[in-house]
């Protein structure tokens, strides 16, 4: 087998979205004659942890750890949190902060930690990376970020070696929907733009997750974009057989709600259709699993519907896909942001292989809408689109009183995590043929 060295900030036990690409694609790797080997953080910082992922991690496979020192202890202490206290992705906050003290943290994060507070793990991942290469040698580097401090550790290492390269991008560096909000200087914002591009142009390869990103992309730098997307793992579903269905009329939104992603125009199609519909009230069961930010709940109240909802902390992945399966309506709510077109969540493809109708909320134009179009997975409503959104949840509805709420998805295969890896491993071979 040919070997690949993954260099990823998130790796079991870290739970949340960061983890799942590259699990499973370490997971399929040796079907398609690649060995994998693993550089992750000993002691990182993660917003969750899953301990039941480790599953998924294959017998043998070599897991390579250093020591990560981190400025959140120092965040902490300057915002008054407890130091056990896990810190969020994405700006999100369960609790209303101090601003002033959250305006002057953030702008230390955007102008101090450049790429990201994971900077000062780039020399020390160098060193001990060129020291473990010396003796077991490998035939491609892969990086994937956020954080983006990976490439940059790809990028020191490549330069000495000129070992091939791929830079994944789960999620856009200067486009992503948070970057305005990082107070940035015009020097931050240039050193920025500059690194980012300075990536791009160096790495033999890079992969995206959606069209949309690769065609952003070309817009800094012009380049072959391989898109390959996030995808669902057969092995993680349940047999339908097994799952006993809500009895509510469950819309379960799964994962984290950020400000950015609050549904509001759900909000108000679903106050609308309270008014003029008993059996609704009776029935409805709003179910959010994962952390959700202060304004979203503010938004429920505001909208008279706290009371239907059943908030659930974080769960471990085994269940969560559980969980979706016995929901009656998977809520999948996009960033409403300048980059919203090209968000293609994880979360989406496992609301696919749980066969359960998705309810969209997104831009109608976007990669989300044509690939919910391409295999009649669910219905979407633009980000303002109110009667659209109520129309949606009343045709749900009516098929959930008639007991044949169900969903027939079409062409989902080709985003198996295992299909995808066959992807990946195709643009393994084809930069690594380059170099023999």
């Amino acid at each position: 087998m040919k070997k690949v060295l993954i260099i990823s900030y998130y790796w079991p036990p870290s739970g949340g979205a960061g983890v799942q690409r590259w699990l499973k694609f370490v997971k399929y790797l040796r079907d398609y004659n690649w060995e994998p080997v693993v550089f992750c953080p000993e002691n990182p910082e993660y917003p969750e942890t899953d301990n039941s992922l480790f599953s998924d991690v294959p017998a043998g496979v070599e897991i390579l750890k250093i020591p990560i020192w981190e400025p959140y202890t120092l965040y902490k202490r300057f915002l008054g949190q407890k130091k056990e206290e896990k810190i969020s992705a994405a700006f999100l906050s369960e609790k209303k902060k101090n601003r002033i003290l959250e305006n002057i943290s953030v702008w230390i994060r955007g102008n101090l930690f450049i790429p990201d507070a994971r900077k000062f793990w780039i020399r020390p991942a160098s060193k001990y990376l060129l020291k473990y290469l010396e003796n077991h040698p490998v035939d491609v580097i892969i990086s994937t970020g956020p954080p983006h401090t990976t490439h940059l550790i790809a990028m020191s290492v490549v330069g000495k070696t000129g070992i091939p390269w791929l830079a994944d991008f789960r999620d856009p560096w200067t486009n992503i929907d948070f970057y305005r909000d990082l107070k940035l200087s015009s020097r931050a914002d240039k050193k920025h733009h500059r690194i980012e591009l300075d990536v791009l142009q160096k790495a033999s390869a890079v992969s995206v997750i959606s069209n949309t990103m690769a065609s952003d992309f070309n817009k800094i730098c012009e380049r072959t974009y391989h898109v390959i997307t996030n995808g669902f793992d057969l092995d993680d579903t349940c047999d339908a057989r097994a799952i006993v269905r809500d009895v509510k009329f469950s819309l379960a939104h799964i994962g984290t709600l950020v400000s950015a992603r609050n549904p509001v125009t759900l909000w108000k199609a679903l106050q609308n259709l309270l008014k003029t519909n008993s059996g609704l009230a009776a029935d409805l069961e709003i179910k959010l699993v994962g952390k959700v930010d202060h304004t979203v709940i503010t938004s429920l109240a505001d909208y008279g519907l706290d009371g239907f909802v059943r908030k659930i902390d974080y769960m471990p992945h085994d269940r969560v896909v559980v969980c979706q399966q016995q929901s009656q309506i998977l809520l999948l709510i996009i960033n409403n942001t300048p980059n919203s077109a090209m968000i293609l969540t994880g979360k989406f493809f496992e609301y696919m292989a749980a066969r359960r109708p998705i309810l969209c909320l997104g831009p109608e134009n976007g990669d989300a809408a044509k690939i919910l179009d391409e295999t009649k997975a669910g219905l979407l409503a633009g980000f303002d689109d109110v009667k659209t959104m109520e129309k949606h949840i009343l045709y749900y509805y009516n098929l959930f009183l008639r007991h044949s709420l169900e969903v027939q998805s079409e062409q989902i295969g080709k985003y198996s995590r295992k299909e995808l890896t066959g992807e990946l491993s195709k643009v393994l071979n084809e930069i690594t043929a380059k170099t023999e």
